[in-house]
């Protein structure tokens, strides 16, 4: 629903189920919040539609094959040119981009984070992001970033874009409200939402302080896995990822604009609202998805399949099969295998692992990974079930057995991390965590196979 132009906000809805979406992973879509605000026929007509600019976002360069070739037609009130001058550096605050490997000193090991608390003064998304750990290089376009975020406040007048790489916005404490270039959405834990490279939005607080994680890709776009044997069905399926439908802010009124780029930040002072975008169309926009549709697989035998079944997005390498990013879930799935030890085999991964919990609890960690947290095992440091855990899975009885409501994920990278000055000095480092293994005592007994 819109308000007259010119008025402070532009979309008045306020819940999620109010807000109106397109569905379809990577399709083309259209949208226009003016009857005939988009062109029919052409994408840069001599006049566009009640006097807006015509103007595209490319997310990949004009001579991507066409599988592959991710742009969006804006028609907005006044182009982005307008908001491209003026910008000087501004604190970076706690926020990082790779490579950095100069601020931490934490030797390799298994490391586990207590969630880190909500502050009372008053941050916004923005400047309430702390970077964790960071692996690759961004000007390369190669690994991530993991951040957390911690919000008190919403952006309001103020507005950001990363040119460094596209945000997998996972929350974990309360809802968003996402103003974009494309329209709005609102994502709260148990969904996530991914945010383009180069689109700009602002943040605001749906339910009070706000929390959660952030993969900050600097690689190949997310895509949907492929599904191999599996066919063409179950995972996360395309039809489930909803976008936004145009809606535009027409405010005359001071903000400002932050851009990172290089791992900088950068600010400038704009006179009126970039969100005013009236209608687009393209297949490079802001997606969200509820985690909660993924339809898992998994074994109805015997033995505990790979993780990867869990993949619900990936970024894909230049080495097929081995991902620049995996975006894994562990979501509510029955266990049901025979004669199997069910939790997470113990394993040393090529692959580096930063895993967190939005709810729930994790099988691997019945005690001590709660959430909010974080762990971090880097490739080929040895990890697997706590002491706790391995005898669960042991000594049960091996009926059919729901895990309910539950959901971590795993951001997995082909690259090593490198935690952050920031990340290592926390008091909130759980310097007891390789102790979760030291229960596992010695069954072995040469004269007993069936211990």
């Amino acid at each position: 629903m819109l308000d007259k132009p010119g008025s402070s906000r532009a979309l008045t809805a306020t819940t999620a189920d109010a807000l109106p979406y397109q569905s379809g992973f990577l399709g083309t879509h259209e949208t226009e919040a003016l009857d005939g605000a988009l062109p029919i026929g052409r994408n840069s007509p001599q006049r566009a539609p009640y006097g807006l600019y015509a103007e595209q976002l490319s997310g990949t360069a004009f001579t991507a094959p066409r599988a592959s070739n991710r742009r969006t037609w804006f028609y907005r009130i006044r182009p982005s040119a307008l908001h491209a001058s003026g910008f000087h550096a501004v604190d970076r605050g706690l926020l990082r981009t790779a490579p950095g490997r100069d601020e931490s000193d934490l030797a390799i090991g298994q490391l586990r984070w207590n969630p880190i608390p909500i502050p009372d003064q008053p941050l916004d998304f923005l400047n309430g992001l702390r970077t964790i750990a960071t692996c690759g290089d961004a000007s390369l376009q190669l690994g991530m970033a993991s951040h957390v975020y911690l919000a008190t406040k919403s952006m309001g007048n103020k507005y950001f874009y990363n040119a460094d790489g596209e945000l997998l916005i996972v929350p974990q404490l309360n809802g968003l409200r996402l103003r974009t270039e494309c329209g709005v959405l609102e994502v709260a834990p148990g969904e996530i939402c991914v945010m383009p490279r180069g689109l700009k939005f602002a943040v605001d607080l749906l339910d009070g302080p706000a929390r959660g994680y952030i993969c900050e890709n600097y690689g190949a776009y997310f895509d949907l896995p492929e599904r191999g044997p599996i066919g063409a069905n179950c995972l996360a399926n395309a039809r489930d990822f909803l976008y936004p439908c145009a809606a535009y802010e027409d405010v005359e009124q001071p903000g400002e604009l932050y851009v990172k780029s290089g791992g900088h930040i950068y600010k400038t002072d704009i006179a009126q609202s970039p969100l005013d975008v009236v209608a687009w169309h393209g297949n490079y926009a802001p997606c969200k998805y509820d985690l909660r549709r993924f339809s898992p697989v998994g074994s109805v035998l015997f033995d505990h399949p790979d993780p990867s079944i869990y993949t619900v997005l990936t970024s894909a390498s230049d080495r097929p099969g081995t991902a620049n990013v995996d975006f894994v879930i562990f979501p509510e799935r029955w266990l049901v295998m025979e004669d199997s030890f069910r939790p997470p085999w113990y394993h040393m991964n090529v692959m580096s692992e930063f895993m967190g919990l939005i709810y729930g609890v994790y099988d691997a960690k019945p005690g001590g990974f709660v959430p909010g947290g974080m762990s971090l095992h880097n490739a080929l440091i040895a990890h697997g079930p706590d002491t706790e855990a391995f005898e669960n899975g042991s000594k049960a009885q091996l009926k059919p057995h729901k895990l309910s409501g539950t959901m971590a994920f795993m951001f997995e990278t082909r690259y090593p991390f490198n935690p952050t000055g920031f990340a290592s000095n926390l008091e909130l480092l759980d310097r007891g965590y390789p102790d979760c293994w030291k229960g596992l005592k010695k069954n072995f007994d040469p004269k007993r196979k069936d211990w």
